[in-house]
């Protein structure tokens, strides 16, 4: 019976004595780094150009530095207080210390949605890259892209199950391979000289500058997020740093830096190679614009090196999707929001692993069955919706806790302008979304209030308010 126990503990994440098995403190500075950058750079190889279908050329760049202003906010506002609210769920873990149970219930919900559904458009992305290199070798009948979808997912699932150094490391390298292929593109197109291909003056003179006016650039706003969403994720390496109060800033701002350069030379590259009729239909036409803007070169070289770096963005952020998801899931069933089952951690490979595998059938679903640009839509709002809590959360950081009463790893600067302008521009957006996805808006806020409504009339029974302040602070100003 004593062995039953035992063992039964054990597959728990629960040590032979009961003690702990928590996630091992094993990463550095530039494993979050990857993870933030891995998770996003693949909206420079595919997605953000539905923003030029919604306004023209000129809109997504617009769109592209509004969303850029919207995500150094985020970056700010997450780097100090998660440096201080060191542990696994990042934006959950910081409701639940700052806010109460139902915002961080809520929030919890907002971040595995948000990468889930960027791990399913990262897998579509990938399905449509073996069918175009099928066709690219003579293949005579369309490839059916479901299996290595499949296998795409299973295969960066059972990654992240064996444990997350490897995880990381593999996004480590395969995120800077990416991120170095558009520097190729860059300077092989060599815009300074006057033998270049690109064609900035002939595709966006006239209509195709701004052909639906001062709106489209409000439309295209929906989309610019698409440069940076998931920078966010950095967070949830929180409890695996192995010093959060340095990693979490310098990864995550070092992060939204490389994305900035990235996702301007991103929209120069491929506005003066493809028309904005082509770059803007991301179904029909490009759906990997990078990769088609390297077609336009002629150079078998460029093909090859943007065809892997669109692979390789693709599967660094499905890897820390994953990551992201299955921590902010694991999070909510250790502190009993969700069944506590889902709060284990393998008592060897120190991951949560039943976490990681309940939520990749969810990914498959969406992957198999939704379109592209939907699934980028469901994306996109539910990490808005958890931008939106960010400024609230940030004030009552400031206010309960002033800076001299606790240690932080980071102080953003200018506070509250960076909530402000952040609270401002998730409004804009939202009304951008409204404009072009209303049904699926109002579908998704309605979803979000009725599991909210479960919580609090079901779930939250079984919360032990009190267990889940781990964080050794002062009582907070004015109690």
């Amino acid at each position: 019976m004593a062995n039953t126990d035992i063992t039964s503990k054990t597959m728990d994440g629960m040590g032979p004595h009961g003690t702990k098995v928590g996630l091992l403190r094993v990463l550095g500075p530039a494993h979050v780094w990857a993870l933030g950058v891995g998770i996003v750079l693949v909206g420079e190889y595919m997605g953000w150009n539905f923003a030029v279908g919604k306004g023209g050329a000129y809109a997504a760049l617009i769109a592209c530095w509004f969303a850029g202003i919207l995500y150094s906010c985020v970056a700010m506002i997450d780097s100090e207080v998660t440096s201080t609210v060191a542990a696994a769920g990042g934006q959950y873990t910081q409701a639940k210390h700052i806010v109460g149970p139902l915002m961080a219930f809520n929030v919890g919900l907002y971040l595995v949605f948000a990468y889930t559904m960027l791990e399913a458009g990262n897998a579509i992305t990938l399905g449509y890259l073996i069918s175009v290199a099928a066709d690219m070798t003579g293949a005579t009948e369309p490839l059916d892209q479901r299996p290595f979808i499949i296998l795409a997912i299973m295969f960066l699932a059972w990654l992240n199950y064996r444990g997350v150094l490897a995880t990381l490391t593999f996004n480590l390298i395969i995120t800077a391979f990416a991120f170095c292929a558009i520097l190729v593109l860059f300077f092989a197109s060599a815009p300074w000289s006057e033998g270049s291909m690109l064609a900035h003056g002939e595709l966006m003179s006239g209509q195709a500058a701004l052909p639906y006016g001062w709106l489209g650039v409000l439309a295209a706003m929906h989309f610019g997020l698409w440069f940076y969403l998931g920078i966010e994720g950095t967070t949830q390496a929180a409890e695996e740093v192995r010093s959060p109060a340095r990693a979490l800033p310098f990864g995550t701002l070092a992060g939204i830096m490389t994305l900035l350069i990235a996702a301007t030379l991103t929209w120069y590259i491929c506005v003066g190679y493809l028309p904005w009729e082509y770059l803007g239909d991301g179904v029909n036409g490009a759906v990997a614009p990078l990769f088609s803007a390297a077609q336009m070169t002629g150079s078998d070289a460029l093909i090859i090196i943007l065809g892997f770096g669109t692979l390789f963005a693709t599967l660094a952020s499905a890897n820390g999707c994953i990551n992201d998801a299955s921590r902010a899931w694991f999070s909510m069933g250790r502190d009993h929001y969700l069944p506590q089952w889902f709060g284990a951690v393998h008592p060897q490979y120190r991951t949560p692993y039943r976490s990681i595998i309940f939520l990749v059938p969810i990914a498959l679903i969406f992957a198999l069955g939704a379109p592209l640009d939907q699934v980028i839509t469901f994306s996109i709002l539910s990490g808005l919706l958890g931008y939106t809590f960010m400024p609230i959360n940030v004030i009552l950081f400031r206010r309960k806790w002033p800076l001299d009463t606790i240690k932080r790893g980071y102080e953003h600067p200018f506070h509250p302008i960076p909530a402000i302008l952040l609270i401002a521009l998730c409004s804009v957006t939202y009304f951008a979304v409204f404009l072009g996805y209303g049904t699926q808006l109002i579908a998704m806020v309605s979803f979000y209030i009725v599991v909210s409504l479960w919580f609090h009339f079901w779930r939250y029974r079984f919360v032990k308010r009190a267990d889940q302040f781990t964080m050794p602070w002062p009582k907070p100003r004015g109690y």
